[in-house]
C-alpha cells in the first residue's frame, strides 16, 4: 500500500492497537431526519473527543462539523435513493473523489448490494471509485448493505459480500455481525468494521456485539444508533472505546457507561 493511502488508513484504524471506533452519522442520506440526528451538529460536537473517525455526508460536513476538528471523515459518496423509494439497492456514486480530496478526507465509502437487482451497478461503482481515488492515495470502505432485508445478514451470504468487496480492491469493509463472524473474517483479507444497526435492546447487548466482533476478528466499530439516540451517548461512546480499543468486557462496559465513562 502506498505510503498516502496507507497514512490515511492509518489516522482512521488507530496503529496503537490496530482497531477504531467509527461513529456513523451518515443516515440521513436515505432515512432523512432520523431520530436523535434531526440537527446533526448538535448530535455530533459533544461525541467529537471520543471518535476515531465520522462518517457522514458532504452535507452534514459541511453544516454540522466545524472545519477545525481534528477527527478524520469518512465521506459517504454513494446514494441516490430513499427509505420510501421502490429499491434501496438502486444507487450512484453522488460524490466526486476531486470533491473528496477538497474536504480533506481520510476514506470515501459506497455501498454494495449483493445479491439484489442492482448487484452489478453498485459492484461496477465499487470498482469505479477505488480507480478514482486510487489516483490520490485515498482509502475506500465498502459497505455491505442489504437494504431492508436483514434476514441476508448471516455468515454465508456476508462471506460472499465482503469478499467480493476485497476482490474488487476495497481498503477496508464495513459488515454487520452474525453467528460464525469468525468465517467472515477468515475470508476476507481486508479489514472489517462492523455496523452498529439498528438500536438494540439494551446498551448490554451493544456491547455484547462490539466485544465479540472484535474477538472474531473485526478490527472495531462503525456505531450510530445505538450511540447517539442512547439517553446517555457520550457515557456510551466511552464504553464501546473500552471494549474494542482496551478489551473490556461486556459487563465492564457496562459499569462504565453506568458509571458516566
Amino acid at each position: 500500500m502506498e505510503w498516502g493511502r496507507q497514512n490515511r488508513l492509518s489516522r482512521i484504524i488507530k496503529p496503537e492497537t490496530g482497531r477504531t471506533v467509527m461513529l456513523a452519522v451518515d443516515h440521513g442520506y436515505f432515512l432523512g431526519p432520523t431520530y436523535k440526528l434531526e440537527n446533526a451538529r448538535e448530535t455530533i460536537q459533544p461525541l467529537l473527543p471520543y471518535a476515531d473517525a465520522l462518517m457522514l455526508t458532504r452535507g452534514i460536513l459541511r453544516t454540522s462539523v466545524d472545519p477545525s476538528t481534528s477527527v478524520p471523515v469518512v465521506l459517504r459518496v454513494s446514494g441516490g435513493s430513499s427509505i420510501i423509494g421502490a429499491d434501496l439497492s438502486n444507487e450512484g456514486i453522488t460524490t466526486s473523489i476531486e470533491e473528496a480530496v477538497r474536504m480533506n478526507v481520510s476514506a470515501v465509502a459506497l455501498s454494495i448490494f449483493v445479491g439484489s437487482e442492482y448487484e452489478h451497478q453498485t459492484l461496477m461503482n465499487l470498482a469505479y471509485l477505488i480507480d478514482d481515488a486510487q489516483e490520490f492515495g485515498i482509502p475506500v470502505l465498502a459497505v455491505t448493505a442489504v437494504g431492508k432485508e436483514l434476514e441476508k445478514r448471516d455468515a454465508r451470504f456476508l462471506s460472499l459480500a465482503c469478499r467480493i468487496a476485497a476482490e474488487i480492491g476495497a481498503s477496508f469493509v464495513k459488515t454487520y455481525f452474525c453467528e460464525e463472524f469468525e468465517k467472515v473474517a477468515q475470508s476476507c483479507p481486508a479489514p472489517l468494521v462492523i455496523a452498529g444497526g439498528p438500536k438494540l435492546e439494551t446498551e448490554l447487548d451493544a456491547f455484547k456485539m462490539a466485544y465479540d466482533a472484535v474477538q472474531k476478528g473485526a478490527v472495531g466499530v462503525d456505531m450510530g444508533r445505538n450511540i447517539w439516540q442512547n439517553p446517555k451517548p457520550i457515557p456510551m461512546i466511552k464504553a464501546v472505546r473500552a471494549v474494542v480499543h482496551e478489551g473490556a468486557k461486556p459487563e465492564e462496559a457496562l459499569d462504565i457507561y453506568k458509571s458516566g465513562g
